[in-house]
Order: C-alpha cells, then structure tokens, then sequence
C-alpha cells in the first residue's frame, strides 16, 4: 500500500499523531509532507510506504494559510499559546495595516521563532528555548507570493490569507507586520487550507477513518505528481529497472515511468538523450 492520505488535522494534537493513526490504520510506514504545529489545523498530506521518498519535492512547495493576527499583544512563543503579554502596543486600523501589505510580498530571509522545531546544533530550538537556554536561530529565505486581509468582528484581530514558499512561519509574520507597524502582533489561529496540490476540498478527518475505509482515501502516487508519463518497452524496462540508463529521445526532465503491465514504478531523469531511473516509488 503506498500513496497519500490529506489528512484535516484537529486543532491541539500534533502532526506525528495524525500520522501514527494512519500508520496504525495501513500498517506501513508513513510521513507528513510538512508539520503543522499543535495549534493549527488543516492540510496535512501523510505519505504512505514509498511516496514518504517525495518529502524533499513536496516539503518546498506553496503553501497557503488562513491566520489570523491579535495586534498589540507579545509572546516568547509569538503565538496565543505561549507567555502572553497584553497591552503592549497600539492596535492598529485596517487601513494602515493594508498601507504595508504590499512591502511583504516577495523573498526576504526569515526570522524562525525560537520556539520552533529548528535544529541547533543537533537539538531542537523549542527544547533549548524552554531550558532557558541563550541561542541565535538562523534567517530562512522565504517567499511570499500573495497576503490578503480578512476583516474580523474584533478590530484587535486581523485575518489573512497568505500564500508562501514552504519553510514560512506564519508566526514570524505577525511578528514582523507588528513591527512594521510599530506595535506588536502573535499569531491567534492557523488553518493550512493548500500545500501544493493537496487541499481541503479532498481533506479528512483521521477520526472518520478505519482499516475498512481507508482505501477510499488514499490517493495513488502518480496522480499527485505533474510529470509526463513514459512507458518503456520490454528492453528498456529491462535494463532500466535493473539500474542501467538507456539511450531515449525525450527532452530533458523527469518522468512517471511505468512497468510493461501499466502499472507506476517510480521517476526517471533524462539528461542529454539518456534516461535512467531515479526514485523508485511502487
């Protein structure tokens, strides 16, 4: 059994239980294609068996969030979930947060939160953060392709719509938006509604799943990967899935490649009129 399960994660549990509750469920190995932290919900696509060898592809792709911001508040954690310090700043208006929107589009190097899953020097930020241990965390290249504002019921709170590369913490940017604007923000609540091709119009809840139906929501790994398809006759199969790279006259680029029956094997790279096999994934 291998391919992806998007799962809906529920608020207050963290990535690694949704994915134990698919490997419980499958009894293979499984992983996320990017973690969310306890707090948020939404899009968490688990990789079951091989397709968990497509974590480098998938883990830097857009990503796109629903947060929303509580202006004038501080935390260590720069979230409502951390050490929260109230009235520390103005609140701005609507309109001047939309004045400075346009100024965080793009690249620019990030600043992770201290309480992160980063690694320092072999351990994570959090752990050294929570021993009150002092450390430097370093920047991220980061983009953001797109933020829109979300009017909420509290003019305290500001809603957005952010897409960005992953890696991004959406918590750092309410950090630098605060200071943008000369006051502070944490981030109140995270929703991840799309990375990459996984949404969560074809999303479920771990809680609705059993060993009966969870084949229903396993989506195949070829269909989640935007390549050609590339079917080999019995000679190129032959040396190809026995490691050896055959002359072909495809363009240069990767491929879906396929046994002789039909069925997916794995990726294959062409480069100057040779192809070989690079990830296996059946």
């Amino acid at each position: 059994m291998t391919g992806f399960v998007t799962v809906d994660k529920a608020a207050g549990v963290s990535s690694a239980r949704e994915v134990n509750i698919i490997k419980k469920l499958t009894g293979e190995a499984c992983g996320h294609m990017g973690t969310l932290d306890p707090m948020a919900t939404g899009v968490l696509p688990v990789a079951i068996g091989n397709a968990a060898r497509l974590f480098d592809y998938f883990l830097t792709k857009r990503k796109t969030y629903i947060a929303v911001f509580k202006f004038g508040a501080d935390s260590d954690t720069l979230d409502i979930t951390g050490n929260v310090t109230e009235n520390v700043g103005a609140v701005p208006t609507y309109g001047q947060i939309s004045e400075v929107l346009n100024e965080f589009i793009g690249g620019y190097y990030q600043l992770p939160p201290k309480f992160s899953a980063k690694n320092i020097g072999g351990r994570r930020a959090y752990e050294l953060a929570r021993a009150g241990i002092e450390f430097e965390v370093p920047k991220k290249f980061v983009n953001i392709y797109s933020i829109k504002l979300i009017p909420q019921n509290d003019e305290q709170y500001c809603g957005f719509e952010i897409e960005c590369s992953g890696g991004t913490y959406i918590r750092s940017i309410a950090r630098d938006l605060g200071a943008r604007l000369g006051t502070c923000a944490i981030m109140s609540s995270l929703a991840r509604t799309a990375s990459g091709i996984f949404t969560l119009d074809n999303a479920v809840k771990t809680e609705k799943l059993t060993k009966d139906n969870i084949g229903d929501y396993i989506t195949p790994t070829d269909e989640v990967l935007p390549f050609e398809s590339f079917y080999p006759n019995e000679y190129e199969a032959k040396k190809l899935f026995n490691g050896i790279p055959v002359q072909t006259n495809l363009c240069d680029g990767t491929f879906k490649i396929y046994r002789t029956d039909g069925s997916f094997y794995g990726l294959a790279e062409v480069k100057h009129n040779i192809i070989k096999v690079r990830t296996k994934l059946c």
